[in-house]
């Protein structure tokens, strides 16, 4: 049995996103590489859906592809994101969104290191880190079910 997604209303989003998280999580836009919060990022934690909240990636998984964008070699569990064929633009790549809510995160492909081959580059704009170190700001962002 699935759950139903997480959904929020296109004002409430607009009034807790800013623009660029809007435009990324729900126009599946692309901030531009090196310039999002998280792309440099190399303390411990968890990177969170910046719409709701769920539990996405790893630090332990996260590698400098050189990319820009922060790029991990798993998400956290299977059951963290969907993905599904994006044509746009004239390519065949791989979009990730968020199980949870079905926010646009970014796009995974097979240029990865080992142990999985995976790149998972995702939107800075799309994450919310919270670092290991902050046991209440990590249990405050916690989805509740």
């Amino acid at each position: 049995m699935t759950e139903d997604p997480v959904t929020f209303s296109e004002s409430e989003l607009r009034e807790r996103l800013t623009p660029m998280q809007y435009h990324v999580t729900q126009e599946a836009g692309t901030e531009r590489p090196f310039t999002g919060e998280t792309w440099d990022n190399h303390d411990e934690g968890g990177y969170r859906c910046v719409v709701c909240g769920a539990e996405l990636f790893s630090s332990e998984t996260k590698f400098e592809s050189g990319s820009g964008w922060p790029s991990f070699t798993q998400p956290v569990s299977g059951d963290a994101v969907d993905t599904e064929a994006d044509r746009a633009y004239g390519m065949v790549r791989t979009e990730v969104m968020c199980k949870a809510c079905g926010a646009h995160l970014g796009h995974v492909f097979p240029d990865g290191p080992r142990p999985t081959g995976d790149r998972y580059c995702m939107n800075s704009a799309s994450l919310q880190f919270v670092p290991t170190d902050e046991p209440d700001r990590r249990a405050r962002l916690k989805r509740a079910d």
